[in-house]
């Protein structure tokens, strides 16, 4: 039954981001701001999935935090849901997504209308193109999203936070907002199978800038897998999975 659940969803997940693509093809062309009624349309197809065919719910908190204007959200990254449901809590959600997905049929029409695309191989040259590109998004008053460890990762997996956050921490002169989440626990990194359950995803209090990088950094790990960590039940934390 959870694997028939699951495909059902999968299904679900890709017929709805066809339809609502084809659908708001013709105005988001006309005008990027589309791009988020898109977006916001295909999350709460996803959550209503979620819902009724897997039986899952996720939960918002902390949206006292969710910054309004030109901003800078870190998020722990553990499922494709993480992609999508900002767009719930942020007005203009700005994402900083890998170059390879501006390929794909649809979606990657969508992301180059005004997302921010990062070749993950070009090193100092791709750091450099994402901060600028921070930078124009935010002078728009535009959230710009980022996975501060570059890709998606299983709940045991030990941290890996990249550099690419602090540069724009750095360059942009603006407090992040960090977000926590356990999507994990019912969406996996990869494969098809969806499990039931409750999930939540937190913002967190933003930390202010102009901190010395390594503070910074540090300060970003700690609120992010601290309330990650305790969003798991206690057999699923690293402490207890190591």
């Amino acid at each position: 039954m959870k694997l028939m659940r699951s495909v059902v969803f999968v299904v679900w997940l890709y017929a709805t981001m066809a339809m609502i693509g084809v659908a708001m093809w013709v105005p988001v062309m006309l005008d990027d701001r589309h791009v988020w009624t898109a977006l916001r349309a295909w999350a709460r197809c996803i959550l209503w999935g979620l819902r009724w065919i897997v039986g899952a719910r996720v939960r918002f908190e902390g949206l006292e935090h969710a910054p309004k204007g030109g901003a800078l959200v870190a998020m722990k990254h553990q499922s494709m849901l993480d992609t999508v449901a900002p767009s719930l809590f942020l007005e203009k959600p700005v994402f900083v997504f890998k170059k390879e997905l501006s390929y794909t049929p649809i979606m990657g029409a969508y992301l180059s209308r005004n997302q921010i695309a990062v070749d993950r191989g070009g090193h100092a040259k791709a750091l450099k193109s994402v901060v600028r590109g921070a930078r124009e998004a935010v002078a728009k008053g535009r959230q710009v999203v980022i996975f501060p460890e570059g890709t998606r990762q299983p709940l045991a997996a030990a941290p890996d936070y990249k550099p690419g956050i602090a540069a724009m921490y750095k360059d942009l002169g603006l407090p992040v907002t960090p977000v926590a989440l356990n999507t994990g626990l019912i969406w996996k990194p990869k494969g098809v199978m969806r499990s039931p359950g409750e999930v939540t995803i937190r913002v967190l209090p933003p930390i202010p800038p102009g901190l010395p990088r390594d503070e910074f950094m540090r300060r970003l790990e700690d609120a992010i897998e601290g309330e990650s960590q305790a969003l798991l039940p206690p057999d699923k934390r690293r402490s207890v999975a190591a």
